[in-house]
């Protein structure tokens, strides 16, 4: 007999093997086949915190059956995927799972040297423009928190998050409610990938940029790649939300871009201490590091809270020179002293003042080196403390809360950096959400500037079969605007895998 049973309870302190337990009372038998499908902590009660269980379990053993994938038919295309974070990476392994051997183009570094480049730059050395947080393998997920719940209901997530376990991501992954791999895990789960795509006849190239694609009569014929043209049959543009130069080569080859509409601001950094005490009560240091998700209306833009990093620190994410860029990025176990979100406002059409497809472009680009200018010219980072950002006052000192961001950082308002229109909009905010949060508004809380990559600012038009008007081109994931964190870029690779198999069953 199998079954599945929810709203198993447990305390913090009580450990999962009582599960079990559970389990053979229900099935008056021993358990043989056990597996939690879903586990959440319901924190709505500081006094009576537990963690919520789905398992499934049985009194017999139960077989997990592989997946088959139907192997094509017809002569093998030559498929070049730009890109080797998530959507290209995926899109690569369902393609080799139909016996189709895939070319990446990745105009980054592979994630070992990648990781160094990062590390550099951080220490106050020379930025590297196409080896950073936003380019090289994993994409700009990579050095984030690696999170993988997502809002859209994908019934190709579920293979995401299975497809990480096998290349060694946790196995609680694939059951948590708010399931994250962090920073640290994510570089070798990249890198276990990278090697079975080329164990497995497929090709990875580093330090490999598309800069031009050619057509004949309405169809993909040839890409270059480094300058230097290859045939070839199919390609994948999975080339990521900052590939600027890579939209402008793209817009003049024809492709149909238009504006997307996306969200700026700045990270908020506090102790993560104080964030579990807000979340948790008195009993917090018995659970896992405590996040949060915010949404205020109190202006007429919407303001929220995104990418939340427990325990984590606040990243240099520029990838043009010149301009400041941030971001969040934690490890798997969220064990830093400080807790940073970004806390970004609506950016609407209008704001962007031109009709140009890259519009969005440009406008990010104009923050990025007003923080530049502002904070010193050096790739400091602006920072203002909640409370003299509120009162309109400039900051001197740090209190309880110290700045992860390195290479330095500068007092700077932020009004000096952002236009009216987000600044009013966070001055809005704050409070509002620190009714929902004790202590989010508090005082000696510090925002560093500016969070600007937080999603693409233009979308590439395909149709129903993933392709664009071209034949042989499809944008996929995030950079192309059909996506939304690690797991929607990835299943979005599978569906582009998916369309191209389907020419050649």
């Amino acid at each position: 007999m199998k079954l599945t049973l929810n709203n198993l309870l447990l305390r913090p302190y009580q450990k999962e093997s009582a599960l079990v337990k559970l389990c053979e009372k229900k099935l008056h038998a021993p358990c043989r086949y056990f597996k939690i499908l879903k586990k959440s902590l319901d924190a709505r009660d500081k006094s009576d915190i537990r963690w919520v269980y789905t398992v499934e379990c049985s009194d017999r053993a139960v077989q997990v059956p592989l997946p088959v994938y139907e192997q094509i038919t017809k002569p093998a295309p030559k498929v070049v995927i730009a890109g080797a974070g998530p959507a290209g990476l995926f899109c690569a392994l369902r393609l080799i799972a139909h016996g189709i051997k895939p070319v990446i183009v990745e105009r980054g570094k592979c994630v070992e040297e990648r990781e160094k480049d990062v590390a550099a730059f951080t220490a106050g050395g020379r930025l590297n423009v196409e080896s950073n947080i936003q380019f090289g393998e994993g994409g700009a997920g990579t050095f984030s928190d690696g999170k993988l719940n997502t809002q859209t209901n994908s019934p190709l997530n579920r293979e995401v998050l299975a497809t990480f376990i096998r290349f060694g991501a946790p196995e609680e992954i694939g059951y948590l409610g708010k399931p994250h791999i962090g920073s640290d895990n994510l570089k070798s789960i990249v890198a276990n990938m990278r090697r079975y795509i080329i164990g497995h006849g497929g090709e990875v190239r580093f330090s490999a940029k598309l800069d031009g694609i050619e057509t004949k009569n309405g169809k993909l014929c040839a890409v270059k790649i480094n300058g230097i043209r290859e045939e070839a049959d199919e390609l994948v543009l999975a080339v990521g939300h900052s590939a600027r130069d890579t939209f402008e080569m793209l817009l003049g080859a024809g492709l149909p871009i238009e504006q997307k509409e996306f969200a700026v601001g700045v990270r908020i950094e506090h102790l993560q201490t104080a964030i579990g005490k807000a979340q948790y009560g008195s009993g917090y240091a018995a659970l896992p590091p405590a996040d949060y998700k915010l949404v205020s209306h109190a202006s007429e833009r919407a303001v929220f809270s995104f990418c939340m990093c427990p325990g984590g620190v606040i990243v240099p994410s520029a990838s043009e020179e010149g301009g400041v860029v941030v971001n969040g990025m934690s490890n798997f176990l969220r064990d830093g002293r400080n807790a940073n979100s970004a806390l970004v406002v609506q950016v609407k059409r209008e704001d962007f003042e031109s009709a140009h497809p890259l519009a969005g472009v440009f406008y990010q680009r104009k923050l990025e080196q007003a923080a530049f200018r502002a904070a010193g010219k050096n790739y400091s980072a602006p920072v203002q403390l909640v409370g003299d950002f509120l009162t309109d006052k400039e900051s001197y000192y740090f209190g309880e809360v110290k700045p992860t961001y390195a290479p330095n950082t500068a007092f700077v308002p932020m009004r000096a950096v952002l236009p009216e229109a987000i600044v009013s909009a966070l001055k809005a905010a704050v409070p509002d959400m620190n009714g929902k949060l004790a202590g989010f508004g508090a005082y000696e809380a510090v925002l560093t500037g500016v969070e600007s990559r937080t999603s693409s600012p233009i979308r590439i038009l395909r149709g129903e079969n993933m392709q664009t008007g071209i034949e042989g081109i499809y944008p996929c994931g995030e950079g192309c605007g059909y996506a939304g964190g690690i797991t929607s870029a990835a299943a979005d690779g599978l569906k582009t895998a998916m369309s191209i198999v389907g020419k050649y069953l």
